[in-house]
């Protein structure tokens, strides 16, 4: 068993995740027993010297298996070494000094350790001191280097010789000429400084991946390449952009700021170009997807239309809240119900786990239909009587109908909803008829129809007509992560179909 434990095992690895959890105890113990001892030395606090001792104790006890839990943690890699190692002899240290000042203090060996009370302070000192330094490379090697000073501000950043502050990547800054941009430079070089470069760079790697640098991203990690010139889907960085978010693999991970529709786009357009290192926008093919994306980069007037463009409809409706007790009937029914934006009262409802939800179920939504602006009903059993129903959502602006039996006649309840720009047909009796009427649509902006009965030139007429409107009908990546962006997996459930 301790073999297994020392090698980069499942067990190994689940015993050391527990790490940033246990290396809490040691820090909180040390602290409030120098707390106690100063207070006790200067007489502010009455405390007896056995119960400095015993918070000493378990100090030590808590810093061993905080040791023993990062030791296992760092055989998963993914770390800068030289920084491993002061983190880990650091932490030995604070375990080692914590059981010295416990030992010379504690009444059983205090009589027999020579010189204890000489021992006891700078033995007490030098794991406080420890500790400090543990946490601060902790968190370097957690969340990058100079986690903890990177916002050091003025006077204090001079006065400690420290370099000026670098600005934060938190946004992409517009690009006066889209067309001359260099691709990876302008394009996706920021994309990954400000949604992936945190977790892989000089001072943290996980998965021994860097993507700070173009040379680094190209090598690749421990999964081999990160991505394939010429092949966005085989790419192992889109792959995982594009995994539902709660996946263990999805990066970045969950609770990490996600990449967008756009950039996941522009990323994989690269890739698919053959992801050159010095050319620019105009000297490559630009599809009809990618367009948006790239003039929504621009400062110029087409940037803004399209950047304006992708404002949802939705943005600033606002509604009365619903009453808790209608919600409270849709959770009884299986409905999972979140909210959009709480200022808005606007709610998701999906039916993902309540697969018998039919047609006569659709009574329990009625009184929530002005604050429901993403319904999900994939996978159920409604039919087109249940569409009847679809005119009272007035801020309906999602809606996943997806293996499901409606038909085109269904499609037609759907016409007088003023804000749907989303509609999910996968897997439908949906035809031609129903995709023409779609169409229709005022403020429709995609639709997925793979899998359905709409024909691959009903698909090309439509597109043609209408190209506002984006219609898929086969899996790429652009569709998936729209998909992403609107909560839904189908797009990968698909793919595994796909012949």
């Amino acid at each position: 068993m301790l073999q297994i434990l020392l090698q980069a095992s499942s067990w190994a690895l689940f015993i050391g995740r527990f790490h940033p959890v246990l290396v809490h105890l040691p820090i909180g113990f040390l602290l409030i027993a120098a707390l106690l001892e100063i207070g006790r030395r200067t007489g502010k606090v009455a405390v007896s010297e056995g119960t400095v001792s015993f918070i000493l104790f378990w100090s030590a006890i808590s810093a061993t298996i905080a040791c023993i839990a990062g030791y296992l943690l760092s055989l998963g890699g993914g770390y800068d070494a030289g920084l491993l190692n002061d983190h880990m002899w650091q932490g030995i240290g604070v375990a080692v000094f914590a059981w010295i000042a416990w030992l010379v203090k504690s009444d059983r060996f205090r009589e027999v350790i020579p010189f204890s009370s000489i021992i006891y302070l700078p033995a007490f000192g030098i794991a406080t001191l420890l500790l400090l330094t543990a946490g601060h490379d902790g968190g370097s090697l957690t969340h990058g280097e100079e986690y903890l000073t990177q916002y050091t501000p003025e006077p204090f950043r001079s006065l400690a010789g420290m370099s000026p502050a670098k600005e934060a990547v938190t946004e992409i800054k517009p690009l006066a000429d889209v067309n001359q941009a260099l691709v990876y430079k302008d394009v996706v070089q920021p994309i990954l400084e400000m949604r992936c470069v945190q977790c892989h760079n000089e001072s943290k790697q996980k998965g021994d991946l860097r993507m700070d640098q173009l040379a680094l991203l190209i090598k690749g990690g421990e999964g081999g390449p990160a991505f394939v010139a010429g092949k966005s889907a085989e790419s192992d960085m889109i792959k995982r952009c594009l995994l539902p978010e709660n996946d263990d693999e999805h990066m970045p991970p969950k609770g990490k700021p996600q990449l967008t529709t756009d950039q996941i786009t522009l990323i994989s357009w690269w890739i698919d170009q053959g992801a050159p290192a010095d050319k620019k926008v105009a000297e490559l093919t630009v599809s009809e997807q990618v367009k948006p994306a790239l003039a929504a980069l621009g400062t110029g007037g087409t940037g803004n239309a399209a950047a304006k463009s992708t404002v949802s409809a939705i943005q600033h409706v606002k509604v009365p809240a619903a009453n808790e007790k209608d919600l409270d009937a849709l959770r009884k029914a299986g409905l999972i119900v979140n909210a959009l934006a709480q200022d808005q009262n606007l709610l998701e409802v999906s039916a993902v786990n309540a697969p018998d939800f039919a047609d006569k179920n659709m009574a329990l939504l009625t009184p929530v239909a002005q604050q429901i602006a993403w319904l999900k009903l994939g996978d159920t059993k409604i039919t087109d009587t249940a569409l009847k129903e679809m005119p009272k959502f007035k801020n309906l602006n999602k809606l996943h109908l997806e293996h499901t039996i409606v038909t085109d006649a269904g499609i037609a309840n759907l016409k007088s909803l003023p804000l749907l720009e989303y509609i999910n047909l996968v897997d439908t009796k949906v035809g031609d008829a129903g995709l023409r009427e779609a169409a229709t649509f005022k403020g429709l902006r995609s639709v997925y129809v793979w899998q359905s009965a709409v024909t691959d030139s009903a698909v090309s007429e439509v597109s043609r007509k209408n190209p506002q409107l984006m219609v898929v009908n086969g899996f790429n990546e652009a569709a998936v992560a729209e998909f992403l962006k609107a909560g839904d997996s189908t797009a990968l459930k698909a793919k595994s179909k796909a012949p």
